[in-house]
């Protein structure tokens, strides 16, 4: 209530500014007063002469310096006269001041406004999700929110792919059965939920997390994700060629700036998969019709002399990662290791350059 007095006091404040300047009315010409006592002195002039008080000497100098008075209050009352306002356009400005601005203010309020809004103390105010809150506290209400909502097939969604990357596995499992149970079953949430029965069993693709993954593929066989941990799971069972077979796949099926390319080639190169680098488009048709120690020699030609710009410039982060997953492929490890180590030497000043290759060297599988 006081708030609304406070701005009722505003309101009024606002109105009085408005129409004082328009009720202050504008006294009598001063010039126009001035020129009538002139008049009258001039028309006394002439009685006092003709009764001859004065001489006409004396009449004609009170003349002229009355005269010139006059002619002063004449140009002031003139000045004056354009600032005159029109009484009617006063009133019209006046009522519209006073009646308009209130009306005006009301329809933008109930146009933006919420009159129907309830009261928003500081204290529920805090409690409001905003992006500066710790991650923790922001999930911490969206489960909140969940257990009251169980239902909410959206929130669930969006809480599952976080409490994975918290590391909070079960729970992370928990929630995509949720999404997939009210928001509907789609290849990658199930193949999100076999990522997480990974994670739960310390990175082992168990039977269970296998059928999610077999799932996966039964409603979208080119999923990326469900493809490389079936591999993954053929590895782990030391089905090496099988592992192989299915990356393999993979890579022929997918464009050549898929994100995932580096990471499967780097676990082909683990099983032994595939024994040299995918050549640029250019050099294709050149190797089609080479020998296999032709064909290895160009690729040992185009390797070092990348080796060699490098050297020369070291600032290419991702001509960096080429050197390095070229050499894993060919079986160097040694070579491998060693470019790596010139490539951090070489971006250790630039922390943005230094950041993007330990990203790709973990996608070969490196420690970044």
């Amino acid at each position: 209530m006081t708030l609304w007095f406070v701005f009722a006091l505003m309101t009024v404040a606002a109105i009085f500014a408005v129409l004082w300047p328009l009720s202050r009315g504008r006294a009598a010409s001063i010039g126009g007063s001035e020129a009538v006592v002139y008049r009258d002195q001039l028309a006394e002039i002439d009685r006092d002469m003709a009764a001859g008080i004065i001489g006409a000497a004396e009449a004609d100098a009170a003349r002229v310096e009355i005269s010139r008075r006059l002619l002063a209050a004449s140009d002031q009352s003139e000045r004056e006269a354009p600032v005159q306002g029109n009484l009617k356009l006063r009133r019209m400005a006046a009522t519209l001041a006073l009646v308009g601005l209130p009306v005006i203010a009301a329809g933008f309020y109930l146009t933006l406004g919420s009159p129907q809004l309830g009261d928003f103390p500081l204290s529920a105010r805090s409690r409001v999700a905003d992006a500066n809150q710790p991650l923790a506290n922001l999930v911490a209400q969206v489960e909140a929110h969940l257990e009251k909502n169980p239902t909410d097939g959206r929130g669930w969604t969006v809480l599952a792919p976080v409490l994975s990357r918290l590391g909070r596995y079960d729970d992370a499992v928990r929630a995509y059965r949720n999404a997939i149970t009210y928001a509907g079953d789609t290849a990658d949430r199930r193949a999100d939920l076999g990522e997480a029965l990974m994670g739960a069993a310390g990175g082992v693709v168990t039977t269970e997390a296998k059928a999610e993954f077999e799932r996966a593929i039964a409603q979208q066989a080119d999923d990326a994700k469900a493809n490389y941990f079936l591999g993954l799971a053929a590895e782990q069972d030391g089905r090496k060629a099988d592992a192989a077979a299915i990356w393999q796949g993979m890579l022929s099926k997918a464009p050549s700036d898929a994100p995932w390319r580096p990471m499967v080639q780097a676990a082909l190169v683990r099983v032994g998969g595939v024994s040299a680098p995918a050549l640029p488009e250019g050099a294709m048709a050149a190797a089609k019709d080479m020998s296999e120690a032709d064909r290895g020699t160009m690729i040992h030609g185009m390797v070092d002399r990348l080796a060699t710009r490098l050297k020369q410039n070291g600032d290419d982060v991702e001509g960096w990662l080429r050197l390095v997953r070229a050499y894993l492929v060919m079986g160097e490890r040694d070579k491998a290791m060693s470019a790596l180590a010139d490539a951090r030497q070489a971006v250790a000043n630039d922390a943005e350059r230094l950041r993007q290759l330990n990203e790709g060297l973990k996608n070969l599988g490196l420690d970044g």
